[in-house]
């Protein structure tokens, strides 16, 4: 009888659901990959929480680039620790991206948030990028510039993650993209046979939003309708990337509970939880069962949609132009914290190459 070391571990041996790491952290994807993981991301958080938990590693690695070339500023020090940090994390993935073929064994890598509404500024950093190591893939935002971004982007046979991404109209954007750019790179003869482009739902993020109406609203549901906000929206999305063939995968991120994994457990997805709530799900009972095309209790649905004119532009394929998605609550959340994250990375920059002589 197959031994599982944990329910994650089985659900990557037993279904289709991938499991990836939310963290570029060498010890934690170390756990991650013992436990069946096919992947890792970072982002400007990550980047800052890997810095504060391995500063003795860091620090003078810092200071050498600084001492190294005087011309960089903090920003570009901030930056060239994110590539190191994710290229590291890159190495030890590689052998599963060679024996999966580029489907997975990738290391998932930002581009800077502040450039949310310059398509070329994520276009360049995606290319830079996606040559730090073979097994790249670049997380670019599904915001209005990003979505033409993500096209040019896979046109030029680079994988892409879309990340602040919370509704099925985002999803469903990204993928006409992503099919558009693979589309014209093949009709020029390009091969995509390793490319591994994902969509990310930070479902989450969407049921964190609606709470945060819900409260400046007084408004009143039932104990738990919220928690399924997230987890509607991704399976719709799924039910329709399914039906219409799409060459990409969803990817469940922003964690909160642990329908976040079990709702999903079957599909042909990535669940992408930090490792934190690994260790809870392994320490779990929750049964490992597929449960994506188990249907959301239609009277959450309809609480939902009644009470939260978000959620159904959240949920509804029309709910929301291009136009705006950057307008939307939790993108302009999400964004602000990302962003408030580089901001804090230059921070920790700036007092290893510049301390403060009142604070010595």
């Amino acid at each position: 009888m197959t031994q599982f070391k944990s329910p994650l571990h089985k659900m990557t041996q037993t279904t289709a659901t991938c499991l990836w790491n939310d963290s570029a952290s060498i010890e934690e994807l170390a756990y991650s990959i013992e436990h069946g993981a096919v992947g890792a991301t970072c982002n400007p958080s990550i980047a800052v929480a890997v810095l504060k938990n391995e500063l003795a590693v860091w620090k003078p690695r810092i200071l050498a680039l600084a001492a190294a070339d005087p011309t960089l500023t903090e920003d570009a020090l901030s930056w060239r620790i994110v590539e190191e940090i994710s290229a590291n994390a890159a190495r030890l993935l590689l052998p599963i991206f060679e024996r999966e073929n580029g489907r997975n064994g990738r290391l998932s890598i930002q581009t800077d948030p502040r450039n949310y509404r310059n398509t070329g500024a994520m276009l360049a950093q995606a290319v830079r990028f996606s040559a730090l190591a073979p097994n790249m893939i670049v997380k670019i935002a599904a915001t209005l510039a990003g979505i033409p971004a993500i096209e040019e982007v896979t046109y030029r046979g680079i994988s892409i993650n879309a990340t602040v991404s919370f509704t099925l109209p985002q999803a469903i954007a990204v993928a006409e993209a992503v099919e558009r750019g693979l589309r014209r790179r093949e009709a020029e003869g390009g091969d995509i046979s390793q490319m591994g482009p994902i969509c990310t739902i930070m479902v989450g993020r969407l049921d964190d939003w609606l709470k945060v109406l819900h409260d400046k609203h007084n408004l009143s549901v039932d104990p738990g309708v919220l928690e399924w906000a997230g987890v509607a929206v991704f399976k719709k999305a799924y039910q329709i990337y399914r039906a219409r063939g799409y060459r990409l995968r969803l990817l469940s991120a922003a964690f909160r509970n642990h329908m976040h994994w079990s709702e999903f457990i079957g599909g042909n997805v990535v669940i992408s939880p930090p490792c934190a709530w690994q260790k809870r799900y392994n320490e779990s009972d929750v049964e490992v069962i597929p449960r994506i095309d188990n249907p959301v209790n239609p009277r959450i649905v309809d609480t939902l949609l009644n009470k939260f004119p978000d959620f159904e532009r959240a949920y509804m394929e029309d709910g929301m132009t291009t136009d705006e998605f950057d307008a939307f609550g939790a993108t302009r959340r999400t964004l602000r914290q990302f962003i408030s994250a580089v901001a804090e990375m230059n921070s920790i920059v700036r007092d290893i190459i510049l301390p403060n002589p009142d604070t010595e």
